[in-house]
């Protein structure tokens, strides 16, 4: 997530946050056992589940083995590399005996005949829609055939959440057209490309590799063509001049975290759309349309003063038509994606999925903005019975959002939680129709008393249960309390915290016991931590701002940072100066650093083959200054990665790497 005003919080209500509840329940003393071995032993051992290019070799490198103070942590079986050290270096650095390539760089061609990328940024929208987007951020691997467990070849599926203005145009902005314009929108979206591995000793160029001009290729952009599925297509709330019927959508944007169904689809979440709008003249925002986040100017974009449908004062609906999980077919680049309108409209950060006993979907997805909300979707059909009946199994179903409860009940659990279903059947929403509480859905959760949340981004669905989501900081808390105790003036929750939560029987259930996994913070930053407050409990190394989840098959927990740029290197994050990777052993709570990204980037977006012996990372907005915008006359200024030497005209480029073992080994391990 990147491009926000900091200050983002359009959450009117005097629902309870997380914080008062753990103030509530609990005593220091348990929440910091809560982040050591023996808690989250206990809460991870819970009850048993009833659902059982050939890259460029350029500015990466391999980090030495760590000083002997780094082997301070427990030792743990699932984290089998040696941590990485922090460094301000322009590189993407991992464990010694591992290796990263480049292996998808916006401008790189996808669709077949494209022209390679000019890096003096000359080329037209009409060309960006055939390359890469820009700003990667998740990404997920699927074998070749459906189905299969095959992990040297595959399709890959990418989100572009969105764009640098100061990168996407030789000039910036100091001239704005209909045609930047149209490249801006062009830029978003998904990449989906095949992928292989050329394992050949005797070739230097050997390694993974994109298939260029491969029919299977495919660039999903603001522009295509989508289509509105679910309880709420068809609203009047989603109708407009261009679309009367409500069903038809152009676009996606803000193309967030993603997520893997278990059919073996892919879906992007839509997340910041609110900033792409806007309007001239006089015209005041509706309480909906305020409360997500609409303004006048956006982010700045421009985009209402050349595409009508981005004006709110003109097409008041349009808006409502983004903000959604979209389905995509990786397989088939004629099916058109999905909007999926059960799953409600919100600021989706990612989505991550589990199976009842009787084989229906359930999806789990945070709202991130400072206090909102924790959502989950029950699907209502079988995942057989709705594909024989011709519709996604993500077409009907129910929404749910999340009431944290205190007070301790069986085990270590910190306190329990019910899953609110979100229908016109809970009293604090009569009268309310079901399209009404899907596109209002952040207004149907402040009616039903859900608890605000610091930003809840990536959800982790563990192999033993276990589910996490990343909370990763609010700048507008000031009350303290037992598990949060930094408030300084200014900083709120600076560091974020992850918390992690068992259901209650299948994955359907309504409720669940939870804790705090582990609170971010660097304890070695004595003029951040306002005096005696602790700076976290890792056992580990230390990171700020986590913002990625992901569990792999191996049950080894991966946290990306989203330290912004303006905070790098200051503040609380004076001894961090780049966003990471990490990995983290439930079992033993220990944390260890695995990959530290370049100057000024994002470390977003997971996935791994299905023998978990290659990972799929995107490295996003290399070189973003404190602004978020480049400067077009410098756009080389703090970052050139990935090219390993600047280039005449050149610019940094977000891009999609691929980390392999030198033995061929599993990750991680």
């Amino acid at each position: 997530m990147a491009h926000v005003p900091e200050a983002n919080d359009t959450n009117p209500t005097s629902n309870p946050s997380l914080y008062d509840i753990i103030d509530a329940g609990l005593t220091r003393r348990r929440l910091l056992q809560a982040g050591g071995v023996a808690a989250a032993a206990a809460f991870v051992a819970g009850r048993p589940s009833p659902a059982a290019a050939a890259g460029r070799r350029v500015a990466l490198s391999a980090a030495p083995a760590p000083a002997a103070a780094d082997a301070s942590a427990a030792a743990s079986s699932l984290l089998g590399f040696s941590s990485v050290p922090l460094t301000g270096a322009d590189t993407v650095t991992v464990p010694e005996g591992y290796q990263a390539r480049v292996l998808l760089a916006w401008g790189d061609p996808v669709v077949k005949g494209a022209p390679e990328f000019a890096f003096d940024a000359s080329q037209g929208w009409d060309v960006q829609a055939l390359q890469a987007g820009m700003h990667h951020d998740g990404v997920d691997y699927f074998p070749k055939r459906a189905g299969s467990s095959a992990s040297t070849e595959g399709m890959l599926c990418v989100n572009h959440e969105y764009v640098d203005q100061g990168l996407l145009y030789t000039d910036g902005m100091a001239t704005w057209t209909v045609e930047k314009v149209r490249k801006a929108i062009e830029g978003h979206g998904v990449s989906v490309v095949e992928v292989e591995l050329d394992d050949d000793d005797d070739d230097d160029d050997a390694g993974w590799r994109v298939v260029r001009n491969s029919r299977r290729n495919r660039r999903i952009t603001g522009s295509t063509r989508m289509r509105l599925v679910g309880p709420a297509a068809a609203s009047p709330l989603l109708r407009t001049a261009l679309d009367p019927t409500g069903k038809i959508v152009l676009g996606t944007l803000n193309n967030c975290g993603s997520g893997t169904t278990p059919w073996g689809t892919f879906v992007t979440c839509e997340e910041n759309f609110n900033g792409y709008f806007g309007w001239d003249g006089d015209y005041t925002p509706t309480a909906e349309q305020a409360r997500y986040g609409l303004a006048k100017d956006g982010f700045g974009y421009r985009w209402h003063e050349f595409d009508p449908r981005f004006n709110v004062r003109l097409h008041p609906n349009e808006s409502n038509r983004f903000g959604w999980v979209v389905e995509i077919d990786p397989y088939d680049r004629n099916r058109t994606p999905y909007k999926m309108t059960a799953l409600g409209r919100f600021k989706h950060e990612a989505a991550a999925f589990r199976m009842t006993a009787d084989n229906r979907p359930v999806c789990y997805s945070g709202d991130d903005e400072r206090n909102n909300y924790l959502y989950k979707f029950v699907g209502r059909d079988s995942v057989r019975k709705a594909r024989s009946r011709g519709h996604s199994p993500l077409t009907y179903g129910t929404l749910y959002v999340a009431r944290f409860d205190a007070g301790a009940t069986a085990g270590d659990a910190m306190g329990t939680g019910e899953w609110i279903a979100l229908t016109p059947e809970h009293p604090a929403l009569a009268g309310w129709t079901i399209d009404r509480i899907l596109i209002h859905a952040r207004l149907a959760a402040d009616a039903v008393g859900a608890t605000k949340l610091d930003r809840p981004e990536w959800v982790a669905t563990a192999p033993d249960g276990a589910n996490y989501v990343a909370l990763t900081n609010n700048s507008r808390r000031t009350t303290p309390d037992e598990a949060n105790p930094r408030v300084a003036t200014g900083r709120g929750n600076a560091y974020g915290h992850i918390v992690r939560w068992r259901e209650n029987g299948d994955f359907d259930a309504t409720t669940f016991e939870w804790d705090v996994f582990v609170l971010a913070g660097d304890p070695t930053n004595p003029a951040a931590l306002d005096g005696a407050t602790p700076g976290g409990n890792i056992n580990g190394d230390m990171f700020g701002s986590p913002d990625g989840l992901w569990a792999d098959p191996s049950g080894r927990l991966w946290i990306q940072t989203d330290i912004s740029t303006s905070t790098l290197g200051a503040g609380p994050y004076a001894n961090i100066p780049t966003n990471m990777m990490l990995a983290a052993d439930p079992s033993t709570g220990e944390i260890r650093r695995f990959l530290v990204g370049p100057r000024g980037a994002e470390v977003t977006g997971v996935s791994m083959t299905p023998d978990g012996r290659t990972m799929f990372v995107s490295i996003q907005h290399p070189g973003e200054s404190p602004s978020e915008i480049s400067d077009p006359a410098n756009p080389q200024a703090l970052s050139n990665w990935p090219d390993e030497l600047p280039i005449a005209a050149g610019r940094p480029r977000s891009a999609t790497i691929v980390i392999t073992r030198d033995d061929g080994g599993v990750i991680g391990a």
